[in-house]
């Protein structure tokens, strides 16, 4: 069955990244070294720091979520799958940290029990809540876990280092037109942030312009990333900031991928006579298709090459599509009536 890291957590598989945190938090410090003396002790706590080393790092997880602890060690998904088959393929995984390493860049102290304690109490209280080395100061569990907290013990000044974690993508919607899309572009985007002062401790308030540089064929969804960009504060790591292209709306073309779709209106006459359209395209020109057939209902003709570049080949082009509308008479006069009733079979 292999090892079930969920289970040594003490949490359900599908538990949020807070929950791992706090699981660790939890199981770490009731199985520290330093403050179990049972046998096995040491083992248990080399055995939760390898749990949260996989659930923590969201490739790892995934592939354990999928094949356990033996797809995840190289052994490969039952069935043997590749990574054409969405398995691990060649990765491979073992253990190799120090699980006190592991405590301490959590925790931010080699030895919490020492650090806020002292050595002469020898370790934790056994009457201690394991659950927050704090408690008995009255600062509550906040901060722990990677939760930026500065704490002075007052007993020999030791400081916790303030672990900084990132902030989520700053996600902003960037409006082109298939104009833009065309020929390729640069957006000037003014935005304001707060940045860190050089004493490292005050913010300031600016604004920045990033250029968005728009290639020729980009779909709508692409997503254009300028690595952290967002507020700075000194307990962060700045956000980056991200644009997703969104194709404004055209007056006279529609998009589909790397097609464009023009509805061409033709009257009931020309539907069952014969016409000729003259169609726009992007770039400004007119491209004339002419049809001796009856117009069906949901008839297109294609024009290769006039519509927008490929993203991946941007010298090559879709296709234009001319969609025919026909446009039927609000009323018909009686004449009308009786010779189309004379002309047209009724099947």
């Amino acid at each position: 069955m292999g090892k079930d890291y969920y289970d040594i957590l003490g949490i359900k598989k599908g538990a949020s990244e807070d929950d791992i945190k706090k699981a660790y938090r939890k199981q770490a410090l009731r199985f520290h070294p330093d403050k179990n003396k049972s046998a096995g002790a040491e083992d248990k706590f080399k055995e939760i720091a390898e749990a949260y080393d996989v659930l923590s790092d969201p490739k790892k997880k995934d592939i354990y979520d999928r094949f356990g602890e033996e797809g995840l060690k190289g052994g490969g998904p039952p069935g043997g799958g590749g990574c054409s088959t969405g398995g691990p393929g060649t990765f491979s995984y073992t253990f190799q940290g120090d699980p006190h390493a592991i405590f301490a860049e959590f925790f931010g102290g080699r030895n919490p029990f020492e650090q806020f304690f002292g050595a002469r109490n020898g370790g934790m209280d056994e009457d201690m809540d394991t659950n927050d080395p704090f408690s008995h100061f009255g600062m509550g569990g906040s901060g722990m876990g990677g939760f930026p907290r500065t704490f002075n013990s007052g007993m020999g000044g030791h400081t916790s280092v303030v672990k900084k974690h990132q902030d989520p993508p700053v996600v902003h919607d960037l409006r082109v037109s298939l104009e833009e899309v065309l020929n390729g572009c640069t957006k000037k985007m003014k935005i304001s942030r707060r940045r860190l002062n050089p004493d490292g401790q005050t913010v300031r308030n600016e604004q920045k312009i990033l250029e968005v540089q728009i290639r020729k064929g980009w779909k709508e969804g692409t997503k254009i990333t300028f690595p952290k960009e967002g507020d700075e504060t000194p307990r962060n790591i700045p956000a980056d900031i991200v644009f997703v292209l969104k194709d404004k709306a055209h007056p006279v073309f529609k998009r589909n991928g790397s097609d464009v779709v023009y509805a061409a209106k033709v009257s009931l006459r020309d539907a069952l006579c014969g016409c000729t359209v003259n169609a726009p395209t992007l770039d400004g020109r007119t491209v004339t298709v002419s049809t001796t057939d009856v117009v069906q209902p949901g008839m297109k003709r294609r024009i290769s090459g006039e519509g927008l570049p490929y993203p991946k080949r941007p010298d090559r082009r879709g296709d234009l599509i001319v969609e025919y509308e026909v446009k039927f008479p609000d009323r018909l006069s009686q004449s009308a009536r009786d010779t189309i009733a004379q002309v047209l079979p009724r099947s």
